[in-house]
């Protein structure tokens, strides 16, 4: 996965419009046409939260287009009721972009998006990238309940084909959106995917067992989103082009591996050297 050349900064931005559905997930319209124009697909946003009294929440940005970008969130706490909050006129001050996003040339021919919960988030901008340059692409889309699953209308009219799976079975296949990818016929050339650590490890393993590879939008609470404090690691191939070269790795954090296999994998900064990366380079 190729690092992008973007410098972060602080905008100032302005709620334009904002949607929340019966599920509690909120869509935030923003005026930020300098972040519009920079953002990559799968990159991110620290949302520091107008009181100033809480940590900002990483997000990933939803939809980009002229002068505007969007967030979606759900609802889980006192953070993301602070910014769900904020009304049309509000201010917002983001930290952006964030992150590598998506190796969209390595995004080939045929691909799976697959999303889980608000992971649909990361989703759209790929989608749009995808059918813009002649590929194809279908989403495997996963929630909790029907009702929280959210604008799947935008994928369809991408000419996206769409396939649900909701926990309790009030829409689509019952069951984990994974066990429906799995259950699928459709050979794909390549998956990624976004959203809980336990989908993208199974994303991973499907990738495996059908030989082909897969880039994974991990999800993490984010302490500086710059890499300065290396509170959001992940073990990785030391080879891998993302491999941090600073400082060195040690095997101390599992407090039983030994020097030897220490020298195969090193930890990447999830905010830093990700938040995507290929399954097959990961350590999990």
């Amino acid at each position: 996965m190729r690092a992008l050349a973007t410098s972060p900064a602080i905008h100032e931005t302005v709620v334009v419009d904002r949607r929340e559905t019966l599920s509690g997930i909120v869509i935030l319209g923003l005026y930020a046409p300098e972040i519009a124009r920079l953002v990559r697909p799968g990159q991110y946003a620290m949302a520091v939260p107008p009181g100033g009294e809480r940590a900002a929440t990483a997000l990933g940005v939803y939809e980009a287009r002229d002068e505007r970008i969007s967030l979606m969130l759900a609802v889980v706490g006192v953070r993301t009721r602070e910014l769900a909050n904020l009304q049309v006129g509000a201010k917002l001050d983001l930290l952006a972009p964030l992150g590598n996003g998506f190796d969209l040339e390595a995004l080939r021919d045929d691909v799976a998006l697959v999303a889980g919960g608000v992971g649909l988030a990361s989703m759209l901008l790929p989608a749009q990238h995808l059918t813009a340059s002649g590929r194809r692409a279908h989403l495997y889309y996963g929630a909790s309940t029907a009702e929280a699953l959210v604008d799947e209308s935008k994928f369809a009219e991408l000419g996206i084909g769409v396939s649900v799976a909701t926990d309790d079975g009030t829409r689509g296949y019952h069951g984990f959106v994974t066990e429906l990818l799995e259950r699928d016929g459709r050979a794909h050339d390549v998956l990624a995917a976004c959203g809980p650590s336990p989908m993208l490890r199974a994303v991973g393993r499907i990738a495996r067992l059908r030989g082909v590879r897969a880039q994974l939008a991990l999800e993490e609470t984010f302490a500086c989103g710059v890499g300065a404090c290396w509170g959001c690691v992940v073990a990785i191939d030391r080879s891998s082009p993302q491999a941090p070269r600073f400082p060195q790795a040690s095997s101390a954090w599992d407090g039983h591996a030994d020097a030897a296999s220490a020298s195969e994998y090193v930890y990447a900064r999830i905010c830093k050297e990700g938040p995507v990366f290929w399954s097959d380079e990961l350590r999990w």
